[in-house]
C-alpha cells in the first residue's frame, strides 16, 4: 500500500526519538522512500548519520541550507505524507499557532500533504489545557493523530504520553494514504497534452496544449479513490498527487503507452495528438539555403488513439474522448463520438484562450443527449467530469 509513496519524518525532541529509525526502517520495506528532517531538539537524541544509513536519503536539519540547496517550499510539497514522530509538545504548540521559526516547523506550514502526529511527552505536559486545546484545533483542521500510548517515562513517572510504537504508527501511514472514494477499486488512464512530432533533430509538430485539463483530470479521478495511469506528452504541468505517469513524445509512443496501460475501467483521452507526423524524420538538421525553395514536407497519418482504444479487445467500459474544435462544436462532436466509437464526447471552443488558460466552457455529448456545462476553472471542470463518471461507474 505504500510502496512508491514519499513519507517525510519529522523528528522532533523527545528522548522516544530512537523509535523514528525503526520507523524509517519499516516504510523503507513496505518500498516506501523516507526522508526525515531533524529538529535541533531531536537531534540530541538520533543522529544525521543514523537516519541517512537507514533511510538512503539525505537528513534536512537547517531551513537556512535547505533554503539554499532544494528549498523548503519543494521539501513541503514533495511526501504524500508527513508524519511527525515523535511530536513534542513544543512542535504541537507551533503547530496550532502557525509558527515557522525552524526548517520542520516551516514544513509543517507549508505543506499540503496529510499530516500524521505521534505524540510524546511527560504525562504532565499532556495533560496540560495548553496541549489539549492544540491538539484539539490540529484535528479540527484535518490532521491525523496516533497514541500516545500509557506506560512508564524516563522520569520515575507513569501515564499517558508514551510514543506509540513503530507498527503503530506504519499502521496508521497506511490507513492515512489509505484510497477512499466512489473509484476505489478502478483504473483510469488519461492522456494529456500534445504530442511533438519530429521533423529533424531540432524542430517538430506540435500544438498549443499545456496539460492543464488532462493534468486536473487524473488528479480529480486519483481524488476520488482511482488508481490513475497519465500517459502525458510534453508539458511543464507538475505530475498530479497519487498518479502514475508515464512520459511520451509523439502519437505513436503515446499510444503504446495507452496500450500497455490496458486494462482499465475508465479511459479520458485528453491528449490534443497531432493527427499527423512527417512521413521522413530527417536524420540531421534541416539547412536554409542562400536562393532554396523552402523544403516540402510529406506527411503520414498518425494513429487514431482515441479509435484504437475504443475498438480494443481490452476495450475499457468507459471511453472519454475530447474534441477541440474552433466552429459548430457540437455538432462536429456529435459525429466524432459515433465516428470514433467512445461512450462521451467532451466538446470545447479553442478558437479563444482555452489552450493554455485556467477556465474552459465545455459540452458532455453522451448517448443520452448533450450537457452545456458554463465556462468554469478547468480543476472544477475536472471534477465535475470525475464526479460523473463516478456516478456512471457506480
Amino acid at each position: 500500500m505504500l510502496h512508491g509513496k514519499n513519507i517525510l519524518l519529522v523528528i522532533s525532541g523527545s528522548i522516544a526519538a530512537y523509535k523514528a529509525l525503526e520507523l524509517a526502517r519499516l516504510l523503507r520495506k513496505a518500498g516506501a522512500t523516507a526522508h526525515a528532517v531533524l529538529t535541533a531538539g531531536g537531534a540530541r537524541f538520533v543522529t544525521k548519520e543514523a537516519l541517512a544509513g537507514i533511510t538512503g536519503q539525505r537528513v534536512h536539519d537547517d531551513l537556512w541550507a535547505a533554503e539554499a540547496e532544494i528549498g523548503h517550499i519543494r521539501l513541503a510539497r514533495l511526501p504524500d505524507a508527513v508524519v511527525v514522530a515523535p511530536a513534542s509538545a513544543d512542535l504541537l504548540a507551533k503547530m496550532a499557532h502557525g509558527l515557522a521559526d525552524d526548517l520542520a516547523s516551516t514544513v509543517l506550514l507549508a505543506t499540503r500533504a496529510p499530516v500524521l502526529v505521534a505524540p510524546a511527552m511527560n504525562p504532565a505536559m499532556w495533560e496540560h489545557p495548553a496541549t489539549r486545546a492544540n491538539l484539539a484545533a490540529l484535528r479540527a483542521r484535518g490532521v491525523a493523530v496516533v497514541g500516545p500510548g500509557e506506560g512508564a517515562m524516563a522520569e520515575p513517572e507513569s501515564g499517558p504520553g508514551r510514543l506509540s510504537e513503530p507498527a503503530e504508527i506504519f499502521t496508521a501511514i497506511a490507513a492515512l494514504l489509505a484510497p477512499a472514494g466512489p473509484l476505489v477499486g478502478r483504473h483510469a488512464v488519461v492522456t494529456s497534452g500534445p504530442t511533438h512530432e519530429p521533423i529533424d533533430p531540432v524542430r517538430y509538430i506540435a500544438n498549443r496544449s499545456s496539460g492543464k485539463q488532462g493534468h486536473a483530470i487524473a488528479g480529480a479521478l486519483a481524488a476520488l479513490g482511482a488508481r490513475v495511469t497519465l500517459v502525458s506528452g510534453p508539458v511543464v504541468q507538475p505530475d498530479p498527487r497519487g498518479v502514475t505517469v508515464v512520459r511520451v513524445e509523439t502519437a505513436r509512443e503515446m499510444l503504446a503507452a495507452c496500450e500497455a496501460a490496458l486494462p482499465a475501467d475508465i479511459a479520458v483521452m485528453a491528449a490534443a495528438v497531432a493527427d499527423w507526423r512527417v512521413a521522413r524524420e530527417a536524420d540531421q538538421k534541416l539547412k536554409k539555403q542562400p536562393g532554396a525553395a523552402a523544403p516540402t514536407l510529406e506527411m503520414a497519418l498518425n494513429p487514431d488513439i482515441l479509435a484504437t482504444v475504443s475498438a480494443h479487445a481490452q476495450r475499457p467500459r468507459l471511453v472519454v474522448g475530447f474534441a477541440a474544435e474552433t466552429e459548430t462544436v457540437v455538432q462536429h462532436a456529435v459525429a466524432k463520438r459515433a465516428r470514433k466509437g467512445c461512450d462521451w464526447i467532451v466538446a470545447n471552443d479553442v478558437s479563444g484562450d482555452v489552450m493554455g488558460g485556467d477556465a474552459n466552457a465545455v459540452h458532455l455529448v453522451t448517448a443520452a443527449g448533450v450537457e452545456d456545462w458554463p465556462r468554469m476553472p478547468k480543476a472544477d471542470v475536472a471534477a465535475r467530469l470525475a464526479q460523473r463518471i463516478a456516478e456512471d461507474m457506480a
